[in-house]
């Protein structure tokens, strides 16, 4: 189940960049690209 749930939220993640990317706003992609990096990093660092 933990898979399934897993997969699931990696979905929605395709996904809402997808949507980004499809409205054309610079705004929003710059914002949703800013974002990604901040929190990828914070997770890098958390699991030091």
């Amino acid at each position: 189940m933990a898979k399934f749930v897993s997969f699931l939220y990696k979905l929605a993640r395709i996904a809402n960049d997808a949507e980004t990317l499809s409205s054309g706003s610079p705004k929003r992609i710059a914002k949703r690209a800013k974002n990604k990096v901040i929190g990828r990093s914070i997770i890098k660092k958390l699991m030091k």
